[in-house]
């Protein structure tokens, strides 16, 4: 390791505390990687052998039971609240939703026994430290596309109330204002205000879905929209309300909100 320059010896000292490995790991992983350092934990967390063995089990137990419910066999709202104090994390911070969707959780606000502790393994996590350590690379894979696109299918069902087949609306403009502030779709705040004086109505799975791809792949002058595409009637509508107020006119985009 001699041989490497002081930013690399940084990274590798890095890398070996967050995950737990040895040098010899952390120098192929990091090469493999071309020295950056959130693709290197992006190889080294999709690899299904997790380096198991340097996860100290009892530890993510003790973490378990630091923050569940004293009355419920699950971590609830009050044991979060104490876990995003702990991590230095504000509870409403987007990175608790990636969080929860490494956890896999089904539900917002709660932590089931088996979605901590499977997501803590799965993660390479068995101490606080180790937990602040690894806030930042994944609030990096808000950046890569196929992991937004997971996490934000993730948030309809996570989101919701129990037993709903639809997300509230409410929920869902919040929710969409979260996601959207990362990802930076500029109509963001005219489509919440169209559902608002329009709709104010629950959405439904197909709304949630296709919205994602509407933002993706239509401009925001909607120069390539097709009217005759398979969108879901909202959109189509939304679509109407931008020319109808002229926020969109001859492929222009009149004002930002």
């Amino acid at each position: 390791m001699n041989k490497l320059g002081r930013g690399q010896r940084d990274k590798v000292h890095q890398f070996m505390t967050i995950t737990g490995t040895g040098e010899t790991v952390a120098l192929a992983t990091l090469k493999a990687s071309d020295w950056n350092l959130d693709g290197a934990f992006d190889v080294f967390y999709r690899q299904p052998h997790v380096n198991k063995s340097s996860i100290n089990a009892r530890n993510i137990e003790e973490l378990y039971n630091k923050y569940k419910d004293p009355y419920a066999d699950m971590i609830m709202a009050d044991g979060i609240g104490n876990l995003c104090n702990d991590l230095q994390v504000d509870p409403q911070d987007i990175v608790m939703l990636v969080i929860s969707w490494h956890m896999k959780a089904a539900t917002m606000c709660e932590f089931s026994k088996q979605e901590f502790v499977g997501g803590l393994q799965s993660l390479g996590i068995d101490s606080l430290e180790k937990f602040r350590e690894r806030i930042p690379s994944m609030r990096a894979e808000l950046k890569d596309d196929q992991k937004f696109k997971e996490i934000y299918n993730f948030t309809f069902g996570w989101a919701k109330e129990k037993g709903q087949k639809s997300l509230a609306l409410d929920t869902a403009i919040g929710m969409w204002q979260l996601l959207f502030e990362e990802n930076h779709w500029p109509m963001v705040n005219h489509w919440c205000q169209f559902l608002q004086a329009r709709h104010n109505k629950a959405i439904s799975r197909d709304t949630w879905f296709q919205l994602l791809e509407f933002a993706k792949n239509v401009d925001p002058i909607l120069s390539n929209y097709d009217a005759d595409g398979a969108w879901p009637y909202l959109i189509d509508e939304f679509v109407d309300y931008l020319g109808e107020n002229g926020i969109v006119q001859k492929g222009v985009m009149k004002e930002w909100l």
